[in-house]
């Protein structure tokens, strides 16, 4: 009997979920019910899917509304019904339209116009498949009103908005956060009403008694609509079916190029590389997955014509398959990669790939899918309420001054000390936390189905500009559509670029370069070398702290053990304390032999009986405690997150437990394993994974090892990575390289290499406009070079204040002028309004000015670099007030192991992290005088006591301490170093002077 019924992806409206939706209606003995969010599908196959739990035959439609005023409810017959209701809201959504008033003539789908409606629309003519809805509160009007006539259109519209008052007040809080107004000042057109409950269905047909036809109607109409969706187990995938037209071809295909790819990947193709293929390819074909291959084939293939650099990872790069087909560049033969963790009989979705492309180029290959494929979406997520950013929103909706709604998000407060307006906001953050708050865009997913995609929900379309589906991609699982992940990474974009560098800056190197010589790079002693002594500064994946560290610890010098790092860095592996054991292992052979329990030795002797992969979890439930392979992989993908039937996966871990018991295995060997695998399976890459970001580390080092300079500008024109900006500068300079501030004859928007001169790009100025750094490159691409400041100011249209940031970061020092008096200059020949464009009919005639003699000291020429750049390019222990008072750095640490040290540093970067009891503290990494780099530690009793304010130069005492070769200080006391007055606004007055207009 309810046609109307609301979750809370009714976004900003409604205030529960669709299955607490199916439990009120348990509750309430309504057994069947129609899901109608506003505007909005995103519930609608889940709301399907978990019904039968709740004896409830679902039945789906959308209320269609601009804004919150109601227009008309469409209600899905059927299936097609639903594609049409799709298709109608995917339309309007797209173009921005307002929906109608009156409703299209759906073919397969009914239409309620709400009572108000109809009364204030004067709706009078009404089509077969169109009714009037009346709620409760409209039953007191209807024997007034003209409708009372129509007794065979007239149906239950009852809304279910809410459960109680506590709903009805997180609904006023979502329409002032949504309308972005104080509570106080929400209009009650904005709210719905607080009668849109659900009652018990007796309640309702009481309610009704009087006018029973319009019950009898309403059972009419909801016994004619039918709806269904396959979450079976045994489901069909709902991708494109066939890549060629028949599945026949499709797999000769598939055949052929895999044949083809046998003499390019292997020179001696023996008899374990052909049983592997003949496995995967029978199992791929029995699952029904060839044009999955295909398709990320066809893509990868496009990508290799267009000449993109990409990297194919994920579970799939597990797969020989996947080698031959250029979609990844792992063999999983050389690394005994895990078949099973690619795919096995119990999977009923196919392997991940994850295709990264550069950042640049992936728009180019999303076009790309779009055009080529007929049904194709990306894939939609939510973004839910935070706590602190719910504590925002409701604290401007109460009214909370900004300081006050500061002091409570960062929750250092006493709640027994707040005031109730603070505790309001407390509780209904609490309620709100975890809500979806918008529709957003999956970081790559991208589905290409059989079937229309409106099959399954309505599309949005974000600014990105490509359709989007209403669901995430635990749902389109559930539903049986495996999504593309086509992902932007910079790191490859570093590599591009780094290789467009060397042809300009060393073109006679540049033909020698093939960087897809992943074997070359891998047994390459100076580039393993650089892993070793962790100098991987801008290189993919472990140039920060933390790996560094790892590196250093492991003593990495080889592709495998890098490949094992890659992993062994993840959370997972930490959080379960198996990270310091595996180094220990690694570092003490004998004490794998020791401390491993046999089994696990047995299972992973490569990695020391430590779970380092996600497929080790596999090994682990299959071989450890006896589950199949189907079990092992619920157990995997449970802990993954991407996998959500909790009942499943509970039974599983029952089975784990129950069955290591069986085998004799102690509680304490069987619970310290599953804790192993509990924390750290969440976290973990598969090994495939690995490997292919190995593969590009080894990339982005050999581009380090041998063109530092090059690889640095690339580095820097692709958004840097872990660091600052700064910091890959001062690593350049480091190289060799000497840096130049922006200068208008050699520098262009991004950084730019000459020899060993790295110009740093005009981007880096602040406050520089667009427009403006565009002009002055496009006139001195076309009439060459400026001679002198009024030749610029003759050829390039710019304001005063545009100009003075030219000038004061010395961008015309090639006029050996001082910045000064070019100031002067400038403030005489343009006014301080900006100058009209227009063309020039005949050149300028300049006036000769007598300007004072003026200097620029090297500090006035650094605060302008740190005010318009962000940082300086002198050593930033120049701009101390007083000297260091030592000259203590990285290089005397092993002379203070396990004494004090008195060391100043730059600060690079902190994490702040918790112990396990909740306390805070710091590891933080500096750069010390000499330009080297050292770690700190900050142990929570530190941690409390001193804080780190920011960038600069900081003094710290402390010990020094080593962990497996690993030198770092654990910090007793330390001080932030003051920086001298700004020198330029010494003398006021003087400035002043200097810089007047009118003088």
């Amino acid at each position: 009997m309810y046609l109307n019924c609301h979750s809370y992806y009714s976004l900003r409206f409604g205030t529960f979920s669709e299955v607490e939706l199916l439990q009120l209606a348990q509750q309430n003995h309504v057994t069947q019910l129609v899901l109608t969010d506003i505007n909005n599908t995103s519930a609608c196959l889940n709301f399907v899917r978990k019904a039968p739990e709740f004896g409830v035959r679902p039945i789906l439609g959308i209320d269609f509304r601009n804004g919150v005023n109601p227009c008309f409810i469409g209600i899905a017959q059927n299936n097609e019904g639903y594609l049409e209701l799709n298709n109608f809201l995917s339309h309007h959504l797209h173009h921005q339209l307002k929906i109608p008033q009156q409703a299209p003539s759906f073919k397969n789908a009914l239409v309620i116009y709400p009572f108000e409606q109809v009364l204030l629309h004067d709706l009078d003519d009404f089509s077969e498949h169109e009714f009037v809805g009346i709620s409760i509160k409209d039953l007191r009007r209807l024997p007034f009103s003209r409708l009372v006539n129509l007794k065979h259109k007239l149906v239950v519209q009852q809304p279910v908005t809410f459960r109680n008052k506590q709903d009805f007040n997180a609904h006023r809080l979502l329409r002032a956060i949504d309308n972005n107004v104080l509570l106080s000042m929400l209009s009650k057109e904005e709210e719905a009403n607080e009668d849109e409950k659900m009652y018990p269905i007796q309640n309702l047909a009481a309610a009704f008694s009087e006018v029973s036809f319009i019950l009898e109607n309403t059972e009419k109409i909801l016994s004619s609509c039918s709806i269904h969706f396959d979450f079976s187990k045994g489901r069909k995938p709902q991708n494109l079916k066939t890549f060629l037209g028949s599945v026949e071809e499709d797999e000769q295909l598939l055949e052929n190029l895999c044949a083809e790819g046998l003499p390019y990947r292997y020179e001696n193709v023996d008899d374990s590389i052909k049983t592997r293929l003949e496995k995967e390819l029978q199992l791929i074909k029995k699952m029904g997955f060839v044009s999955y291959f295909l398709i990320n084939w066809d893509i990868v293939s496009e990508a290799r014509r267009r000449g993109f650099y990409y990297v194919g990872r994920g579970s799939g790069a597990n797969s020989i398959v996947a080698y031959l087909l250029h979609i990844t560049d792992v063999d999983p033969m050389e690394l005994d990669l895990y078949f099973e963790r690619f795919i096995n009989l119990y999977r009923a979705n196919p392997p991940d790939f994850d295709i990264d492309f550069s950042w640049k180029d992936r728009p180019a290959m999303t076009e790309y899918i779009f055009g080529r494929f007929k049904h194709v979406a990306l894939l939609g997520t939510y973004v839910t309420f935070k706590e602190r950013g719910v504590i925002r929103e409701l604290g401007k909706v109460f009214g909370l001054p900004p300081h006050e709604i500061d002091f409570l998000s960062e929750g250092r407060y006493n709640y027994d000390e707040l005031d109730s307006i603070s505790k309001l906001v407390l509780k209904y953050g609490l309620l709100l936390k975890g809500k979806p708050n918008y529709l957003s865009i999956h970081a790559g997913g991208i589905l290409i189905s059989e079937k229309p995609l409106h099959w399954f929900s309505a599309t949005h379309l974000p600014p990105k500009g490509f359709p989007t589906t209403q669901y995430d991609m635990v749902i389109a699982e559930d539903v049986g559509l495996y999504k593309f992940d086509i992902l932007g990474q910079r790191g490859l974009g570093k590599i591009k670029e780094a290789l467009e560098i060397i042809a300009y800056n060393q073109p006679e190197k540049h033909q020698e370069i093939d960087i897809h010589d992943i074997k070359g790079f891998k047994a390459d002693a100076t580039i393993n070398n650089l892993i070793k002594t962790a100098q991987c500064m801008g290189c993919f994946y472990v140039e920060s702290p933390a790996m560094r560290m790892l590196l250093k610890k492991l003593e990495v010098d080889n592709y495998l053990g890098l490949v094992a790092a890659s992993s062994i860095i993840r959370p997972g592996v930490a959080k379960s304390g198996m990270m310091r054991e595996y180094i220990l292992r690694h570092r003490n052979k004998g004490r794998a032999e020791e401390k491993a329990h046999p089994v696990m030795l047995n299972i992973m002797p490569d990695t020391y009986g430590v779970m380092v992969y996600q497929e080790d979890v596999i090994k682990v439930a299959h071989h450890f405690a006896d589950l199949d392979l189907g079990e092992a992989d619920v157990l995997r993908r449970g802990m993954s997150g991407k996998f959500r039937s909790r009942e499943e996966f509970q039974k599983v871990k029952d089975k784990f437990i129950s069955n290591c018991r069986k085998k004799g295995y102690s509680d304490i060997i069987i619970f310290e394993v599953w804790n192993q695998v509990a924390s750290f399976a969440g976290y973990a890459f598969a090994k495939g994974h690995s490997a292919s970001y190995a593969v590009e580390s080894y990339q982005s080092l050999f581009l380090r090892a041998y063109y530092p300079l090059e690889y640095s500008v690339a580095v820097l024109n692709n958004g840097g990575g872990f660091y600052r900006p700064e910091f890959y500068i001062h690593d350049a300079r480091m190289m060799g390289a000497t840096i130049h501030p922006p200068c208008v004859n050699n520098s262009v928007a991004v950084n730019r290499i000459y020899g060993s001169h790295i110009y740093l790009g005009m981007m880096y100025l602040r406050d520089l406009e667009n427009r403006v750094m565009e002009r002055i490159i496009k006139e001195r691409y076309k009439n060459g070079g400026f001679a002198s400041l009024e030749d610029f100011l003759d050829r390039v249209f710019i304001s005063m204040e545009q100009l003075a940031i030219l000038i004061r970061i010395d961008a015309f020092r090639f006029t050996e002028i001082n910045k000064h008096e070019l100031l002067w200059k400038a403030h005489l020949m343009l006014s301080k309004n900006d100058r009209l464009e227009h063309p020039k009919l005949f050149p300028p005639r300049h006036q000769g000015f007598q300007i004072p003699k003026l200097h620029t000291t090297s500090l006035e020429a650094a605060f302008d670099q740190l005010e318009l750049l962000g940082f300086c390019l002198c050593s930033p222990f120049d701009l101390l007030a007083e000297p260091p008072k030592n000259t203590n750095g990285q290089k005397d640490l092993h002379r203070y192991l396990n004494k004090h040290i008195d060391i100043y540093g730059y600060l690079v970067t902190v994490k702040n992290t918790s112990t396990h009891n909740g306390k805070r503290m710091h590891f933080a990494t500096l750069v010390d005088q000499h330009g080297e780099v050292f770690d700190t530690l900050l142990f929570p009793p530190v941690a409390a006591k001193y804080f780190f304010r920011g960038k600069g130069i900081y003094r710290f005492y402390g010990k020094v301490v080593e962990e497996f070769g690993f030198p770092s200080i654990e910090v007793i006391k330390m001080q932030k170093e003051s920086y001298i007055p700004d020198p330029r606004y010494a003398d006021m007055k003087t400035s002043k002077k200097l810089f007047s207009p009118n003088k």
